[in-house]
């Protein structure tokens, strides 16, 4: 496949919610490979140190800012090239604790990026979506991106409204929705309550795991990878990604809440597990990843099992005091 960094020679790529788990690390992916990268955060979670590394680094930029707000959106379009639209209210919890902000955020700050977007020139946008996009499947069969969409949570509708915005605005701009995979592993703005990052955190440090919904399937990417494959994105030619949705993940990541559980079990034998019936989280699906594979050239290189133990390695090492501390959760 023809690599196109022009990217990094002609304009900046601007990253929306780019000092957040999945942000701090494509910031650094993308100065890796020569991009200019300007990052557009509010610091919702608190000031955070995930950005440091780059910060002496003249292809880098951070400006603190919400994306709802139109002089910041100015502020940080100015020369850009391509947006990676990371910034939003993330996952079920968050979204359901403040219904309207995640409306706000997820809708209103996405379609207005939009706009600006289109009347500023950009080339290239890719929108971060996710897999829970699919809800609660029937049967064995994986979900591929012609699957039916069936959100059962806010965050999910919010997600699937806003692929549709994207899309229609192909044309504008090369647009790409990607739908990620539950992501995990280590990261400059660690998080703790991704699940797998949560039950290895809880049963190494508590000793004690619960788990409901242990026969739910849900795919999983690490975070590194995550970042790798929006760069792929970036520089993938531009008919191969206009106007696509792609699931980004691994299709042999599939796994159920047991499987994991039966993974850490092996490395902490004397841990306590619990099981319970919950009916709050009626998500269920496994997802193929072919076509990303096939189209784009990607594949993950990364396991659940080696996340696991960097996880249990980030816990051991003393660099975090307190794993529990609101700092590592949205």
């Amino acid at each position: 496949m023809t690599i196109d960094n022009s990217h990094a020679r002609n304009g900046w790529v601007l990253v929306t919610g780019g000092a957040g788990y999945v942000g701090s690390v494509l910031v650094d992916e993308l100065l890796s490979r020569g991009f200019r990268v300007r990052a557009l955060d509010t610091l919702l979670h608190g000031s955070v140190p995930s950005l440091l590394l780059p910060w002496g680094n003249s292809r880098f930029t951070f400006i603190r800012g919400d994306v709802r707000d139109q002089d910041a959106r100015a502020l940080a379009l100015d020369g850009v090239t391509a947006v990676v639209h990371l910034a939003a209210i993330v996952g079920d919890p968050a979204c359901a604790r403040n219904t309207d902000l995640a409306r706000n955020v997820n809708l209103d700050g996405t379609r207005a990026l939009l706009d600006d977007s289109c009347d500023n020139g950009v080339e290239r946008f890719i929108f971060a979506s996710t897999c829970s996009n699919y809800g609660k499947m029937n049967g064995d069969g994986l979900a591929d991106e012609d699957s039916a969409l069936a959100p059962v949570s806010l965050y999910a509708e919010t997600k699937v409204a806003a692929e549709m915005d994207v899309l229609r605005r192909n044309g504008g701009f090369t647009g790409t929705c990607l739908r990620f995979a539950t992501v995990y592993g280590t990261s400059p703005r660690m998080r703790f309550d991704l699940t797998i990052n949560e039950f290895t955190r809880d049963l190494a440090v508590k000793r004690e795991l619960t788990v409901f919904g242990e026969q739910f399937w849900r795919p999983y990417i690490h975070v590194r990878d995550a970042a790798r494959a929006i760069a792929s994105v970036l520089e993938a030619p531009p008919e191969v990604v206009a106007g696509e949705v792609y699931n980004v993940g691994n299709t042999q990541e599939n796994y159920r809440k047991l499987d994991i559980v039966e993974i850490l079990h092996k490395r902490l034998p004397d841990g306590e597990i619990k099981f319970v019936h919950r009916e709050e989280d009626p998500r269920d699906y496994r997802v193929s990843f072919e076509k990303f594979a096939e189209r784009v050239g990607f594949r993950p290189g990364r396991t659940i099992s080696e996340g696991i133990d960097e996880v249990l390695a980030l816990l051991g090492s003393g660099l975090i005091e307190d794993p529990h501390a609101a700092s590592f959760r949205n």
